[in-house]
């Protein structure tokens, strides 16, 4: 039962008072008076006897709850000793446990009665009745199993001398003390009950246990302890703990705002020592509030502390600062997984291919549906991004090509959903930008789980929705090195200290985790390092071949080396054409092919024709395509990415790779066909080694390694989807009422301020364009609502909308 503070209306006050004016009205006035202290005092009688009532209801109930669980403990001690037993050890004071049964719990239901039935409040009742509680004495010779009740004896002396020296109560209703008097009398009987237990464990202690397997007095007495803690009225903020002074709510500050003061540059080992000086300054013991919360070791002293005083002030709620209810509906038994990504095909880069393998082997698992979440572009967009001039007249088109070149693609057959969201292509960033709020197109029934691709990219200019507002689990997974091309540009060091505080603010803000591909990102908040994606099982199935055709005697492979990327600066061409210029005579007759297309093909391809470098160009094409199944080397001079998937893809197909020792390619480090560079004079030794030699056959475990079942595992494991997905969500718990313990978190409340203030200052335009959005991203326009089908936004969002 929980105790709560009365609700009863209180008197009220006039709002004003006539002023005496002499004799002649005294008459009225003195009328007047006394006409509301009658009304005053008929509703504090009517206040007064409600919440009589309320008391008088609330002991009933607790009458209830204790013969109910005396009545278990009678009928449980029962059954234990209705088999025979062996013969208990002489001289044992023992009485027979039948007396409980048939003496003690008729007594206690005829005091039940006689209680509930009086009119009175006198207790003269009880002790008549507790007079009949004599135990006979024990029959010689029995040989029945026995249990030592001689404690009983000190129930009925413990009990008797309290009622003894009870008095009768007055009827009167509107005296406070006598009110008082009446509440306190209306629990006595637990009291004296709880006093009685004490001694009938104390005397059974001294007893010994009984023999043949049967419960002793003691473990009756715990049983009977462990029953009534369910319905104690004790209440939490009964027991006097100090308040949390100032130096112990500095210490949890500085504690929480790890994250903020690593920003500022304060190291870890000075802020442990700030908190550990702050909270030394206390001396208030813990030793009592460890009850409170359970004998937890890894639960630090501050912790304790400021989880003791909460529970003494009786808070105790779920919910938080900026949190809103529940939007996910349980309308099945299966999870939902919507994945955002910042790209789609037929752009072939690797926010639109992963994602779309991440899609497709995520929905093999029965539990969940996924859906995949892709920017829709308008035509004047896809004639910029998409290659050989494809363009789509409809979502539905596109969607339909993405199946398509899937399913050419995989094993099995793809079961997920395609949604799109409008996007703008930046020329800039050559990167393609949310227009509006992203999370609105995924349905509140569906927003369960978020996978975002790129969460710093989705979320740079967002406003809408909180995601981790909107979802249960929001997980981020980086593929951008946004820094190291930010630093290329011009003013660069400047952009990217900005870019990196913004990237800590927002995947923070949105994110539950992130999953960082390799060293070489930014480390962001709540993060962690773990390759997460795999490679197109078309290339297993090339490397597969090509060693076949080694075992049957063929030549496995017929060309040398080449190179294949986006034909962009920081694709890795300027270090490829610095590293070849530099070591040019050391690499005579040393011939490369290379392939892509980009903004800045020309300008590559006039740069290596003026260092009379030996490159041949040709245009981006697959990377499965036939044409490339022939290349032995695979040369790959980037530090710019983050992970690359044609190096992965380079290496499922059996072939070397020549890459930087940088950690974007640690991953790969471990397969004997990757060779590692530091300087020029070691490219040229692993260029030549490699032209020297085969690759070594792939072992199952590395081919295993590289494939998307093995990474799907991995990020299952490191993103702890696969404990989310073992916890169903109830319907209409919110994603808090399931996280959140007895401290309130001040970390999940920064995060919520930051989500605030990005929102606030998201939503002005004249800051947006200042920090290089695309002009009308807040809202998407006219033309996607064409293409899409969708409301206006001023329909969508009416400015009275609230």
């Amino acid at each position: 039962m929980e105790a709560r503070a009365s609700t009863s209306p209180s008197p009220q006050r006039p709002a004003s008072m006539g002023r005496g004016g002499g004799g002649g009205g005294g008459g009225g006035d003195a009328s007047a008076a006394l006409s509301f202290i009658y009304r005053g005092w008929r509703e504090v009688r009517d206040s007064a006897s409600a919440d009589l009532r309320l008391m008088r209801a609330r002991a009933d109930s607790l009458r209830t709850l204790a013969d109910r669980e005396l009545e278990h403990l009678l009928v449980s001690a029962s059954t234990t000793v209705a088999a025979p037993a062996p013969p208990v050890a002489a001289g044992a004071p023992i009485a027979e446990v039948e007396f409980v049964r048939n003496r003690i719990q008729p007594k206690i239901s005829e005091l039940r009665r006689q209680y509930a039935a009086s009119g009175d409040w006198e207790l003269g009742l009880g002790r008549r009745v507790l007079e009949g509680w004599v135990a006979p004495p024990p029959p010689r010779g029995a040989t029945t199993a026995r249990v030592d009740l001689s404690g009983i004896t000190a129930i009925r002396n413990a009990l008797i001398p309290e009622v003894a020296g009870g008095g009768g109560a007055s009827t009167a209703w509107w005296s406070g003390d006598e009110m008082e008097e009446e509440e306190e009398k209306e629990w006595e009987v637990v009291r004296m009950i709880r006093g009685g237990l004490k001694e009938l464990e104390r005397r059974s202690q001294s007893s010994g246990e009984i023999l043949g397997g049967i419960p002793g007095p003691s473990e009756l007495v715990e049983k009977f302890k462990s029953s009534l803690k369910s319905f104690n009225m004790e209440p939490l903020g009964s027991k006097e703990v100090p308040p949390l002074d100032l130096t112990e709510i500095m210490a949890n500050l500085v504690r929480q705002s790890g994250p903020f003061l690593d920003q500022l540059g304060v190291r870890r080992e000075l802020r442990d020592k700030l908190v550990e000086t702050l909270y030394s300054r206390q001396n208030h013991s813990l030793s009592a509030d460890s009850s409170l919360l359970g004998d937890d070791n890894s639960t630090d002293e501050l912790d304790l502390r400021i989880a003791s005083v909460l529970q003494s002030t009786g808070y105790h709620t779920d919910d938080g600062l900026w949190n809103e209810p529940s939007k996910y509906e349980v309308s099945d038994n299966k999870r939902h997984v919507a994945i955002v990504t910042t790209a789609s095909l037929p752009w072939m880069t690797g926010t639109a291919v992963n994602p779309l393998f991440r899609a497709a082997y995520l929905a093999r698992n029965s539990k969940q549906d996924v859906t995949l979440v892709v920017p829709w572009l308008c035509k004047s967009d896809q004639e910029l991004v998409y290659p050989n001039s494809m363009t789509f007249s409809s979502p539905e088109e596109q969607e339909t090509y993405i199946k398509k070149w899937l399913e050419e693609r995989l094993g099995f057959e793809s079961n997920f959903k395609i949604s799109f969201y409008p996007g703008k292509f930046s020329k800039e960033r050559r990167s393609i930008i949310p227009a509006g709020d992203t999370s609105q197109f995924i349905s509140s029934r569906e927003a369960d789980i978020a996978i975002l691709e790129e969460p710093e990219h989705l979320n740079w200019y967002h406003h809408g929705n909180r995601w981790t507002d909107k979802f249960n689990h929001v997980v981020g997974v980086v593929h951008t090195n946004y820094l190291e091309y930010i630093k290329r540009e011009k003013n660069g060091a400047l952009q990217a200290f900005l870019v990196k505080h913004i990237n800590n603010w927002v995947t923070r803000a949105y994110c539950d985790k992130v999953l960082r591909l390799s060293a070489a990102t930014q480390d962001l908040p709540k993060s962690i390092i773990c390759n997460v994606h795999g490679v197109n099982p078309k290339f297993l199935k090339i490397g597969d071949k090509i060693m076949a055709d080694r075992e049957n005697g063929q030549q496995s492979f017929s060309k040398g080396a080449y190179f294949l990327g986006k034909m962009v600066w920081a694709k890795g061409y300027r270090e490829l054409l610095d590293l070849l210029d530099k070591r040019k005579s050391d690499l005579q007759g040393f011939k490369l092919d290379v392939y892509g297309s980009g903004e800045d093909s020309q300008e590559v391809q006039s740069t290596a024709k003026k260092l009379n470098l030996n490159l041949n160009f040709f245009k981006g094409r697959d990377h499965a395509d036939d044409s490339l199944h022939g290349y032995k080397v695979f040369i790959n001079p980037s530090i710019s990415d983050v992970l690359c998937t044609a190096t992965a893809e380079a290496l499922a197909m059996g072939k070397f790779v020549i890459c930087a020792e940088h950690p974007s390619n640690e991953f790969f480090m471990s397969f004997p066909n990757c060779l590692t560079y530091r300087t020029p004079e070691e490219f040229v030794a692993r260029v030549n080694e490699a032209m020297a030699r085969e690759p070594q056959p792939l072992t199952p475990e590395q081919r295993y390694n590289l494939s998307w079942e093995a990474a799907t595992e991995r990020f299952m494991e490191y993103s702890d989807l696969d404990k989310v997905l073992s916890q169903p969500v109830t319907e209409g718990v919110h994603r808090s009422q399931t996280r959140r313990t007895i401290q309130s978190n001040l970390s999940d409340a920064m995060d919520g301020g930051l989500a605030f203030a990005h929102h606030c200052l998201t939503g002005s335009e004249v800051l947006r364009l200042a920090t290089g959005a695309i002009p009308g991203t807040r809202d998407y326009d006219k033309q996607h609502c064409v293409d899409m089908g969708l409301l206006p936004p001023q329909v969508q969002h009416p400015v009275y909308g609230w």
